[in-house]
């Protein structure tokens, strides 16, 4: 069941390049947790169904309660509203609901998630309204795995960022983008090390091989080719270049701007974040990028188990994560 919804999530989405290395790894992620996760109870009504639509015209994923002939509640529908602390990451409490559905949205623009049909909303009420079935499906997947004895946001990151999308982003945009072009010339890709030192050789060997071919994109893509320094200040680009990933910026949805942000600040790049954004890099070739002077180290010296492989295990989460959102929101 896990295997069928994670498969054909990553085929909805328009550049399977993005995400092919995740689809093994998330699919075993989410195998093991419905393998783990139990039934809270022996009512049917508190178990979750994925299942396709044979007359769909695209391969899209649609959830249902199991019992396809249970009525809606005759009350109205009342919404739920997060607490503040679900973008804090702590304990919200203890699971409130059974079963988890997706509709579309009442006007008809969007689609929404619903907890025992009761309409999802963000922590500061407003309706939780995605832009894609699939990104909805994809969250009510999050929601639906939260164990019995709390919700833990931090198993939700499609729900965070979100919530971010539709709340922070919105409110703050331009100041997401100053903040972005702020440390763009201390970009990690542009950082260099030195060449004429023995400790050092086989770092800029290595950022020469990996690195150099996208600083060629980026000269392709935008007409300026990034300047390589080797101050721990950085070093300044040129205006043309800094106008034009700007200008970039400037274009984004709430969704797009939310990703790239988020990617950006895992991976101490602007410069990672739009290659993703633009399909030239996929979540495995970033990671390497990322990861490519602590790899070496790790190489030479050993892994540090409680510390390394922590660090890698929590980078492939904000990345991938962000990525997957980016891919999951666009229409």
């Amino acid at each position: 069941m896990a295997t069928s919804l994670i498969n054909r999530t990553l085929k909805s989405i328009k550049n399977p390049k993005l995400l092919s290395p995740l689809s093994s790894s998330l699919t075993r992620h989410f195998t093991s947790i419905a393998t783990a996760q139990q039934s809270p109870s022996d009512d049917p009504s508190s178990s979750f169904t994925f299942t396709g639509n044979a007359t769909a015209t695209t391969d899209s994923i649609f959830l249902k309660a199991p019992n396809s002939n249970a009525k809606l509640d005759a009350a109205p529908s009342s919404s739920v509203t997060m607490p503040m602390s679900f973008m804090t990451g702590s304990i919200v409490g203890k699971r409130f609901y059974k079963q988890v559905t997706t509709r579309e949205a009442d006007d008809g623009n969007g689609w929404t998630v619903m907890l025992d049909y009761r309409t999802l909303k963000t922590p500061s009420k407003r309706p939780l309204k995605l832009p894609t079935l699939a990104l909805a499906k994809a969250i009510a997947a999050e929601w639906e795995y939260q164990q019995l004895d709390g919700i833990r946001p931090f198993m939700m990151p499609l729900m965070k960022l979100a919530c971010t999308a539709l709340e922070r982003v919105p409110l703050t945009r331009p100041k997401i983008i100053e903040h972005l072009m702020k440390k763009f010339n201390q970009d990690l890709v542009f950082c260099r090390a030195p060449e004429d030192n023995d400790l050092t050789r086989g770092v800029y060997e290595r950022q020469v091989e990996k690195i150099d071919p996208l600083l060629d994109w980026v000269k392709s893509e935008f007409g300026f080719k990034p300047v390589v320094h080797s101050s721990f200040f950085g070093g300044k680009q040129e205006e043309g270049l800094v106008k034009a990933i700007e200008d970039l910026l400037q274009k984004t949805d709430n969704f797009e701007l939310a990703s790239i942000d988020a990617i950006a600040a895992a991976a101490h790049s602007l410069v990672i974040a739009v290659g993703i954004f633009r399909g030239k890099l996929d979540i495995e070739e970033a990671i390497q990028l990322i990861r490519l002077e602590e790899d070496l180290q790790v190489d030479k010296w050993g892994l540090v188990e409680g510390g390394h492989d922590v660090d890698i295990a929590d980078l492939r989460v904000q990345v991938s994560s962000a990525a997957v959102f980016l891919g999951l929101s666009r229409t």
